[in-house]
């Protein structure tokens, strides 16, 4: 698979049947590795290993509905109070981040109300603080650390 700009992590991977399949650890079991699960598996151990998330509060591919229709939010960290704190959108690492894939990961934050927005493809990432009242954000230079997210209101 591509490398990413992200740290390397020791994944556990299996074949089968000519099929390649990685351990989701959050989700305890092996699904089809593609490339979007690649990125998803990455930026997953990036929050848990450098930003210091715990991996309990870590939800991946949470379903919700919206007029009538089903999403999935790729990843949703939440506070020890089960409060959404940062959804995260990942594409494959050959999808271009856009504005379109800025709008879709809004759309699915305005269910979850979280502070905090990201959009990975593995190779670029953007993080921006949502101020719901205001209906405004701000991008900022990197993912906030899970100690320091208190911070924001």
């Amino acid at each position: 698979m591509q490398p990413l700009n992200l740290p390397a992590y020791d994944f556990k991977l299996r074949e089968t049947e000519g099929k390649m399949y990685i351990l989701d650890e959050i989700r305890k079991k092996y699904v089809t590795l593609t490339p979007e699960e690649w990125v998803r598996q990455h930026f997953i151990q990036y929050l848990v290993n450098e930003k210091q998330y715990p991996a309990s509060l870590i939800k991946v591919e949470k379903s919700f509905k919206t007029g009538g229709m089903d999403f999935r939010a790729d990843i949703l960290a939440h506070n020890p109070q089960g409060i959404p704190i940062l959804v995260v959108e990942c594409k494959s690492f050959d999808i271009k981040i856009t504005q379109d894939v800025f709008e879709q990961a809004a759309r699915y934050n305005m269910k979850w109300k979280s502070p905090f927005l990201a959009v990975t493809n593995g190779l670029s990432h953007f993080c921006c603080k949502i101020n719901h009242q205001e209906q405004s954000f701000l991008f900022v230079n990197e993912i906030p650390a899970y100690p320091d997210i208190h911070i924001y209101p």
